[in-house]
Order: structure tokens, then C-alpha cells, then sequence
């Protein structure tokens, strides 16, 4: 995205990858544009102009897969309901695009979605995009239609300085602007620059079904996202009951996402203290795909594969990503956790905004 923007922009971009293909957060996660999990405020208005963005994107690369679906989080307790209630009197409720619904009207929203609830949150303004397509797409038009971008793969960067980088084939790269975005890398020369910074890293689980009998037509999410996602915290959450015991131990929720395949991307969990575990977890997988059979009234579809991935999270309260700059023409940029999806676009257009008010 700072790539893009950088080249929207007027600029001349040498774009380094350590991957030839992205293989790592980019590609493990969801493919959504969260905006109903957002927090109030600076964070959600973000949120909203990286979906305007991420729209804009998707009408000049198809590739994309963007689509403005829109979600449906499902509750079954009362507790849970007056919390969707609380949420949909305030004042940002319009603008994230938020009603409450009943169960004939999710299904008719979603016919996919045939099992008992008490309500649902309608979002309509949240999205997908395809993350195992999306990159590519991208780097193929930008490659077609701007002549003054090289991207250059795989090249780790093996040393960083004011205003220019070393790649892994021993060369050198200057510019007026050096933007390094190391994601969840916390070694080489990428120590340095995140060392003692308010950074953390967090792994997630997650795992992808065969496609179901009936299309979903929304993303979903179950009411455990109400303890997770930063939009829900109104005064009422406090009242509700305490989440099992695997949920708790897993810091999980379920969201499910389908691909333009039509295979189903169902997860997470959140694991926050380093070293992090080899394998993978049956337990929480067991409950997730229980919670999403229990959305969709039959067994979830078989699994058909699974992964682990690890992301960067700012921990600084005030700052919803991790962004510095460490030489006066180099900048550091990572942190934005599980909204990196989400907000890639309007990170690396206030990167730019940044650079040029200062």
C-alpha cells in the first residue's frame, strides 16, 4: 500500500520484498475490512477512508475481489443483545453502517444462515478483499501502468541507514524517502528499529473449509467478538457472562469469511507471550467450527486446511500503529495488529501526509 500510494503520489518506487510471494499476516488472515469492530473515534475514521480507498482500488484492480458484503454478528443471550443495543444508539452507528435485526430477517439478509439466534448486527459497511490475490493483482497493475516502478523479489534488507537500504544481492538503494514496513521480522537489521519500540507480536490460528451447500452473502461473527473488538465497549459489556473456558484460554472469537472459491476462512485465536507454540490447537478449533455450525443450523464443512500466522501490534494506547521516523529520510511502520487488513490504505496515505507536513 505505501508502494501505491507513493506511486499515486508522483513518486519513483524501488519496492523490496523479502518473499518473492507474500507468505506471511498478509496472506494468513480474513481478507476483511472490519469497520464495525473499530473503535470510536480516530481509529474507526480511518477505518472508513482505508474502505473508501480499498473501493477505489477495487474498481481499477477486479483482481482484488473487493466486495462490500457486509457482516452479520450473531448473539444468543440477552446480555449479549443489550450490548448490540447500546452500540447501535450511539452516535457513530449510521456511519459504520449498523442496524439490529431478528432472526427472519438475518436469513433473509443471508439465507445461508438457517440456525436459532436471538439477534443479529447487521453491518453494511464492512468488506473483503482476497488475500492470497490481492498483492499480486496490485504489483500486476501498478507493473502495467507505471513505468517508474521496480519490484524487486526476493531481496531481504540486510542493512538500513538514513535514505537508503542493502538488499540480500549486496545492493544498495537510495532514496529521498526510505519507508521499511518489517510486519512481524523482529531480527537482523530489523532489531535495531523495533527494539524497546511499544511493539508486540501476536500469533493466531486459523483454518479453511470445504465450501458450504449454501452461499454466505455476509461475513459473520459470533457474540464472543464483543469482548475483542474495541466498538462494543460500552458501559453494558461489563454485564456480560463470563466467556468459556476455551475462549478465555485461546482469546477467541469466531469470524468466518468466504472466498471467491467459496471455501470458508474461520477463525481466530490470539496468543500473546513469546515463544510461541510449534503446533496447532484441536480445542479451539473444535469450538469455532461448533459455533459456526450452530450460525449456519447444520456441521460446518469439513476442514480442508490450517495454519498459524503472527502479526505486529502497537501496544502505545495513543497510537493505533507503530510509525517513526528513525533517520530524517527513513520511517518505520508496523503495528497495526488484526486491523492490518483493514487499514493498510489509509496507514500509508497518512504516511505520506505525515512526510510532507513536516
Amino acid at each position: 500500500m505505501h508502494a501505491f500510494t507513493a506511486l499515486e503520489r508522483g513518486w519513483d518506487v524501488v519496492h523490496l520484498e523479502r518473499d518473492a510471494e507474500a507468505r506471511s499476516a498478509t496472506v494468513r488472515n480474513f481478507g476483511m475490512v472490519w469497520i464495525s469492530g473499530r473503535a470510536p473515534g480516530q481509529e474507526l475514521a480511518h477505518a472508513l477512508r482505508a474502505r473508501e480507498i480499498w473501493a477505489s482500488i477495487g474498481q481499477q484492480v477486479p483482481g482484488i475481489g473487493f466486495r462490500p458484503d457486509g457482516s452479520l454478528l450473531v448473539v444468543w443471550e440477552r446480555d449479549e443483545l443489550a450490548v448490540l443495543e447500546a452500540v447501535c444508539a450511539r452516535p457513530d452507528a449510521a456511519e459504520r453502517g449498523l442496524r439490529l435485526v431478528d432472526q427472519a430477517e438475518a436469513q433473509r439478509i443471508n439465507p445461508g444462515v438457517e440456525g436459532e439466534m436471538l439477534a443479529a448486527l447487521h453491518c453494511t459497511m464492512d468488506a473483503k478483499v482476497e488475500p492470497g490475490r490481492c498483492l499480486p493483482a496490485i504489483r500486476h497493475w501498478l507493473s502495467l501502468t507505471h513505468e517508474n516502478y521496480r519490484f524487486l523479489a526476493p531481496r531481504t534488507v540486510t542493512d538500513v541507514g538514513d535514505g537508503w537500504v542493502t538488499d540480500s544481492t549486496g545492493h544498495r538503494h537510495e532514496g529521498d524517502l526510505v519507508i521499511v514496513c518489517p510486519g512481524a521480522t523482529n531480527d537482523g537489521p530489523i532489531a535495531a528499529l523495533v527494539a524497546g519500540r511499544p511493539v508486540r507480536r501476536v500469533r493466531l490460528q486459523m483454518l479453511q473449509t470445504e465450501a458450504p451447500t449454501r452461499p454466505l452473502t455476509t461475513m459473520l461473527a459470533d457474540a464472543d467478538s464483543l469482548r475483542y473488538y474495541p466498538a462494543f465497549d460500552v458501559p453494558v459489556r461489563a454485564k456480560l457472562a463470563s466467556p468459556e473456558p476455551v475462549v478465555a484460554e485461546f482469546h477467541m472469537q469466531l469470524l468466518c469469511s468466504q472466498r471467491i472459491s467459496g471455501e470458508l476462512t474461520v477463525g481466530d485465536t490470539h496468543h500473546y507471550d513469546e515463544p510461541f507454540e510449534v503446533g496447532l490447537y484441536d480445542r479451539p478449533e473444535q469450538h469455532l467450527l461448533g459455533r459456526l455450525g450452530r450460525i449456519l443450523g447444520m456441521p460446518a464443512p469439513a476442514v480442508v486446511r490450517r495454519w498459524a500466522g503472527v502479526y505486529s501490534q502497537s501496544t502505545d494506547p495513543e497510537h493505533i500503529w507503530h510509525h517513526e521516523r528513525v533517520h530524517p529520510s527513513t520511517m518505520v511502520v508496523t503495528g497495526p495488529g488484526g486491523r492490518g487488513m483493514t487499514l493498510a490504505p489509509a496507514i500509508a496515505e497518512q504516511t505520506f501526509l505525515d512526510w510532507e507536513h513536516t
